[in-house]
């Protein structure tokens, strides 16, 4: 089996749901189609998915094996910031990003903000009665989780998920990340004005559907 299930074939079959397409999967990895085509062919002539309709998974002791192998992976090299935007699909559990991430997915990555590269929480919205669940999958991914964002000397490393446990999910997609409402995020925004008020201008540029009445410019947070 592990032949076959190197890193990139585990990662995408813990990626698909099924009936999903290749580009789908591709999309939810951001990973090239071509990658993924390739793997996906090597998968389904070990017997380990099919494709009717749609892609599948065989069987769970397959997925099963695919989680531990991305998991001790992750024990060896730690996920990169963009690694761990992918890690949350592999659960089996509905997530959305939330706060500072529903809008860097709202904006397509274009805003990002109260964040570095040696200290970046990633803000998800789970469901209630999931949390415990959740606790456990990021753990053995090595990574910490808490409800809200840790110091960075109280952790070992740059990468934290902050949980927001919720009574249920409304949950959107962008460019294959699951996402609070538009309208949630902007509302999220708006409360936090001083720090979104070029990310309001930006969604306002990027969406026509929007009206927001917000205006920005570079010099106007230069003169202040």
């Amino acid at each position: 089996m592990y032949e076959v299930l190197d890193d990139t074939a585990a990662q995408i079959i813990l990626a698909i749901e099924s009936g999903d397409s290749i580009r789908r999967v591709a999309q939810h990895l951001h990973t090239p189609y071509e990658t993924v085509r390739q793997a996906v062919n090597r998968l389904e002539d070990a017997g380990y998915v099919t494709y009717d309709d749609g892609l599948s998974v065989v069987d769970d002791h397959v997925r099963d094996a695919a989680r531990e192998l991305v998991a001790a992976s992750a024990g060896v090299s730690p996920p990169s910031i963009e690694e761990a935007y992918v890690i949350p699909q592999f659960g089996d559990w509905p997530f959305a990003f939330t706060r500072i991430d529903a809008v860097y997915v709202w904006t397509q990555g274009g805003y990002q903000v109260g964040r570095e590269p040696d200290d970046y929480p990633l803000f998800l919205a789970v469901r209630e009665q999931d949390v415990d669940a959740w606790e456990t999958f990021f753990e053995s991914f090595g990574l910490p989780t808490a409800f809200d964002r840790q110091p960075r000397d109280e952790l070992d490393g740059p990468l934290q998920i902050v949980l927001e446990p919720r009574a249920s999910l409304d949950i959107e997609h962008v460019e294959g990340y699951p996402v609070i409402p538009r309208a949630e995020t902007i509302e999220y925004m708006r409360e936090n004005y001083a720090q979104f008020q070029s990310g309001l201008a930006m969604l306002d540029r990027m969406y026509e559907d929007l009206d927001l009445g917000v205006t920005y410019r570079e010099t106007e947070r230069a003169q202040r």
